[in-house]
């Protein structure tokens, strides 16, 4: 019972020094890929990226004490990172306050929801999620994942728009503009590094050198150049104008907001007075201010886009100061630095007094330094039910890679795998990881393999992972601050390749062709619908239900004759003659509501088609089940049957089916020496009686007879 509440004591037994250092130097390796790669998976996700390092202290510990696998790596991954940042993105600005609010409670929904799956040992509710489903989406999320990159890669600012291919055209248009070349080099140079190593020695952290150079290289060459100036120090009565204009459009946002508001209060006190009249007025009026709204943002939109496509040389003035000239229009007589600089313009209004010129690269910039406080995150129901589905969603995939990379592992090292209990231990991880202000988490393939291949004997190696992520929080801060954005975006963009499968496609076509069907329409449908990958997934497990329950309802239905092999076999699909007298039927599956009236339909076919048929054999192998519809359609054709005076039989027939035609009584209705054992059984009983008089020489049943 121990074990059961507490699965890291297992880890102990046999434990010895050896295992101890095995599992310290797994667990620091391991680290190393997570620091980098966490900070840019938490910007993947919309947060500031040392919420990625926050997700990386205690979602890996509680995950390696109370999962079943000894050396699964939980952490921020990136499918789930992206499905973070889908879900919240219409709630609430990206790396905003009530964004990082929403993102906790987020992982505290997830963490419950795989808790409670585990409790109730409902793993397997996961299979909703078919493969071609996850193929589909996982090979277009990879690409989301890497295009939503480029923006850092060019370094260039773009405002998001309604659908990702969207998004993506404006980056290429505002690249086409104005590339930073620095910040391209450094995304270029780490992509070199970490291909360069992985090709050396595989084991090599890539990630953490590609880091470490790019990083000093920022620091040493001064990559980052950012200033603060008042408006006046802007040249541009143009750019003047259109700061203003921003600022009205963001005011007016934030006022119609706040009415908004008070609006949604009213109407609230409307529902609850049932006042029909008040409910008409609070809705007109909230559509007229969304109508508002919708035009103020798209003012902002313009004006924004405007400012950040607007180039400028800047000149250092006496004292230092500098003033800033459109790109082109410095005065005769004065001398620009060389440097292209750019406004910095982002969700909120500017303040004139105090603007942040670039002129460099983006780097991840102040750090905080500290373990982050412990505490409960704020509930809010409204949000919580908005939430629900997200939850539900990212709870399933993210149990979907931890179970499938653990099965992986487990494999290889021959340990037993309790799915039930790995889902608990993803559950508290990201319960309790949501009470250390972390997003929400999940099992990571890739770390998983370096700490396989580290030589991880136990979950302790995760044990170290967090220690080491703990003290990087406490004292190594400082040294991210000259870490580029476009390392982190090369970083992602290299991870989520391995997400890639076009052959994941093929297999599943081969597979059966709707599978490779539903896997494309998956595909196609997230990337369509991207931001909203929510459409995607459900319209790939939408097609998978439909699939089934018509599979379900048609089931195939074969009529045997004998093979080659001396096998009996389905007569269509090896060209086989069929018996006159004799109808041998197969029902592959079990005989329930859904499909009761099919099995009616074709043995009376078979009736109307053959008017020399004299008996009917169902074979009942492929029968597992039988519910009360199914009960009555059996009962139903034997009458049909005998009323045409024709006879009816049936053999194969398993324990639970029986079960059911003996409490119906419908075993004696059929006859208890009407039902056989087995095929060759049910053949040789009325061979004879059905042939009698008969015209068939060679009867398909126990001759082999080819079409011609």
């Amino acid at each position: 019972m121990l074990t059961k509440i507490f699965p890291f004591i297992d880890w102990f037994k046999g434990y010895n020094t050896a295992a101890l250092r095995a599992d310290a130097i797994a667990g620091l390796t391991v680290a190393l890929v997570l620091i980098p790669q966490s900070m840019a998976y938490a910007q993947l996700a919309g947060m500031p990226a040392y919420y990625g390092l926050y997700a990386s202290f205690l979602p890996p510990l509680i995950a390696a004490l109370f999962g079943s696998s000894r050396q699964l790596a939980t952490g921020p991954v990136a499918v789930v990172s992206l499905m973070t940042a889908a879900s919240l993105e219409p709630l609430a600005t990206a790396g905003s306050e009530g964004y990082i609010a929403y993102a906790i409670l987020l992982a505290l929904m997830v963490g419950v929801f795989q808790f409670m799956l585990g409790v109730l040992k409902l793993g397997l509710v996961v299979n909703f999620l078919s493969h071609p489903v996850v193929n589909g989406f996982t090979n277009a999320a990879a690409i989301i994942i890497a295009s939503s990159q480029l923006s850092k890669m060019f370094g260039v600012y773009v405002d998001k728009a309604e659908h990702h291919y969207e998004t993506i055209m404006r980056v290429v248009e505002s690249a086409f503009h104005y590339t930073h070349w620095p910040t391209l080099a450094m995304g270029v140079l780490a992509f070199a590094i970490m291909i360069v190593l992985k090709r050396i020695n595989p084991k090599i952290p890539n990630v953490l050198v590609a880091v470490v150079v790019t990083t000093a290289l920022s620091w040493g060459l001064g990559f980052n150049h950012d200033t603060k100036v008042s408006i006046d120090n802007i040249q541009s009565p143009e750019v003047h104008e259109s700061v203003a204009k921003f600022n009205a459009a963001i005011a007016g946002i934030d006022e119609l907001s706040l009415e908004r508001t008070a609006l949604n209060a009213q109407m609230d006190a409307a529902k609850q007075a049932k006042d029909a009249v008040g409910i008409l007025d609070a809705e007109h009026d909230l559509s007229v201010i969304n109508v508002r709204i919708g035009r103020l943002k798209h003012q902002a939109h313009e004006m924004r886009a405007e400012l950040r496509s607007t180039l400028f040389d800047g000149v250092e003035e006496a004292g230092g100061a500098m003033a800033f000239y459109p790109e082109g229009s410095v005065p005769a007589g004065m001398q620009a630095d060389g440097r292209t600089w750019r406004l910095k313009v982002g969700n909120t209004k500017l303040d004139t007094a105090d603007l942040k010129m670039m002129g460099g690269g983006a780097v991840v910039g102040t750090v905080p330094s500290g373990i982050p406080s412990i505490s409960i995150p704020v509930i809010d129901f409204k949000i919580l039910l908005h939430l629900l589905p997200f939850a539900a969603i990212i709870s399933l995939l993210g149990f979907m890679e931890a179970i499938s990379i653990a099965k992986a592992m487990a494999a290889k090292t021959g340990q037993r795998l309790d799915p039930n209990q790995e889902l608990i231990g993803q559950g508290l991880s990201n319960i309790l990881g949501a009470c250390g202000k972390s997003y929400p988490a999940s099992g990571s393939f890739s770390r998983s393999a370096v700490n396989l291949q580290a030589g991880a004997v136990s979950g302790m190696s995760s044990v170290f992972t967090s220690l080491t992520v703990v003290i990087a929080l406490l004292f190594f801060t400082p040294l991210l601050y000259h870490l580029p954005q476009a390392v982190l975006a090369a970083v992602i963009m290299m991870a989520v390749i391995g997400l890639v499968n076009a052959s994941g496609f093929i297999h599943a076509w081969k597979a059966q062709w709707y599978d490779g069907a539903i896997s494309i329409l998956s595909f196609i449908c997230t990337l369509a619908f991207a931001p909203h990958l929510d459409k995607g997934i459900m319209v790939g497990v939408a097609l998978s239900l439909a699939v089934f329950l018509y599979k379900s309802m048609r089931p195939k239905v074969a009529t045997l004759s004998r093979s080659d092999d001396e096998a009996l076999r389905d007569a269509t699909v090896h060209g086989l003659h069929e018996c006159q007298h004799i109808a041998l039927v197969r029902f592959d599956g079990p005989l329930f509501f859904a499909n009761a009236s099919f099995l009616e339909d074709q043995i009376t076919d078979r009736m109307m088609n053959n008017d020399k048929l004299r008996h009917i054999i169902i074979v009942a192998n492929g029968i597992n089940d039988m519910d009360a519809s199914g009960e009555e359609a059996l009962s139903l054709i034997v009458d049909r049957v005998r009323a045409a005076n024709l006879d009816i039989s049936m053999c194969g027939v398993n324990e639970s089916v029986m079960a059911v035609l003996e409490r119906t009584h419908l075993l004696e209705k059929i006859g208890k020496d009407h039902v056989y054992p087995t095929m060759e059984n049910a053949i040789c009983a009325t061979h004879e009686s059905a042939h009698a008089d008969g015209q068939e020489e060679n009867c398909p049943l126990t001759t082999v007879c080819r079409l011609a």
